[in-house]
């Protein structure tokens, strides 16, 4: 049972841990292009990634009952991939939740960095720093913030003291980590999540929160 609340009175009220796991490689992140709604699937080194976090997931990670009850993914097919081998050594199955999809980038999807800041100049300089900015046709962090605040109060409400995997994407698990420290948006800028990448995030029942690791990938080395 974690002891991360005992200091604040939590100690016999056990959290909802939620593990938050990064797919791994696709073809799009190996160009470093915007990868929202599209759904390429896995590169060969992706599909090891997700191999490798579903072994260390198993070995490492365990509820305080000593289960991960539940595997939750987006719906895109490199999440997909990537949540199947997790639940697969857990034998466990996959729910999907929608509202767990990356970002939509609209036009600006499969582009670069430099390559949507030239086709978009002013609002893509805008969208760097203002949450409520939406590229061409695509939704803002905003937009994107309630959705995954939904699914989390859902996953919150449906599994209290239970362990939890879910899968999804950088922009999703920024969000949950940033609603677990209270933070402002600028946080969304300012924070690396590499590929299947782990973090790891404790709720209360009482809406207290600790985050317990960001950014993990030792397993992958």
């Amino acid at each position: 049972m974690s002891t991360a609340g005992s200091w604040t009175g939590r100690g016999n009220t056990p959290p909802t841990r939620v593990l938050l796991l990064r797919h791994g490689q696709s073809p799009l992140s190996v160009e470093r292009r915007y990868s929202g709604r599209g759904d390429p699937e896995l590169t060969r080194q992706g599909l090891e990634q997700a191999a490798a976090a579903a072994t260390a997931l198993a070995a490492r990670h365990v509820g305080a009952d000593g289960h991960i009850r539940t595997v939750i993914s987006s719906p895109l097919l490199r999440a997909r991939q990537t949540a199947d081998p997790v639940a697969g050594v857990l034998g466990l199955g996959v729910t999907v939740d929608e509202r767990l999809t990356e970002t939509d980038f609209g036009t600006w999807e499969g582009l670069t960095f430099s390559e949507a800041a030239a086709q978009d100049p002013e609002v893509h300089r805008a969208w760097l720093s203002d949450s409520a900015v939406s590229p061409p046709r695509g939704e803002s962090f905003d937009v994107v913030s309630r959705r995954v605040d939904a699914a989390l109060d859902d996953l919150l409400r449906r599994h209290p003291g239970e362990t939890v995997i879910v899968v999804s994407h950088v922009t999703p698990i920024k969000l949950i980590l940033r609603r677990a420290l209270d933070a402002g948006p600028q946080m969304l800028y300012r924070l690396h999540l590499d590929l299947a990448c782990l973090s790891v995030v404790e709720f209360w029942p009482d809406g207290g929160a600790s985050v317990r690791l960001v950014n993990d990938t030792s397993y992958l080395a």
